[in-house]
């Protein structure tokens, strides 16, 4: 009898600080996943957050001489290898980090295609939540990967913050978004349709995740 390998999640946080917002998102956003796919099957879960603040030199000699050291390398080993993939990158100048662009740049083109992708931004002000539609699904979309439904944006104000009547707070949009990773890593609907409903999943419309890959390698 074979064992089963267990699923493997993979943070990407571009931070440059330490300690570091766009960490502590990619941390939550990671244990949100964990938490639904533990409840939900029996695999195990292994989940690993890849610091590129880490490995920028690491980055600019591969990009230099086309060869990655051996950190790098495995960093990349793992985000292409990886069951369910989260970006998460801060704002500068309107648009993800440049670290953030220059290591998706090195991964072959076609090394995320189908892979469910969570992306999630943090910046000082509301204003830039944007950059999730007009740079980060753009980036991932070039690159084949499925982009899920939700996205997580975390302004300085957001931290702590428990939302109002009208809008998710933070903790809210990270277990929802955790839910819709963890339900396309194991095939079932993306919106988390197979199971109860809760107060989290809101009004948005149930995408089979089935028929987003199925569009995907038909277009």
């Amino acid at each position: 009898m074979f064992a089963t390998a267990p699923l493997r999640i993979v943070a990407v946080s571009a931070g440059l600080s330490s300690p570091s917002s766009t960490r502590l998102l990619a941390d939550r956003l990671a244990e949100a996943t964990r938490e639904r796919l533990t409840a939900d099957q029996d695999r195990a879960v292994e989940v690993r957050v890849v610091e590129l603040r880490d490995l920028a030199v690491s980055v600019a000699n591969h990009l230099v001489t086309g060869f990655p050291p051996a950190d790098l390398r495995d960093a990349i080993d793992a985000v292409t290898g990886a069951d369910g993939l989260i970006a998460v990158s801060p704002v500068f100048t309107a648009s993800y980090s440049g670290l953030f662009k220059s290591f998706f740049d090195l991964l072959d083109p076609t090394a995320l295609t189908g892979k469910p992708v969570l992306i999630g931004a943090t910046g000082g002000t509301p204003r830039h939540s944007l950059v999730l539609d007009h740079a980060m699904r753009p980036l991932f979309s070039y690159l084949r990967a499925v982009t899920l439904p939700t996205s997580v944006y975390a302004a300085s104000e957001d931290w702590g913050a428990p939302g109002d009547e009208y809008t998710e707070g933070l903790p809210s949009r990270i277990r929802r978004a955790g839910g819709e990773l963890a339900s396309a890593v194991t095939g079932r609907t993306v919106s988390g349709a197979s199971r109860a409903a809760t107060p989290d999943d809101g009004e948005d419309a149930v995408v089979p995740f089935e028929q987003q890959l199925a569009a995907l390698r038909t277009s």
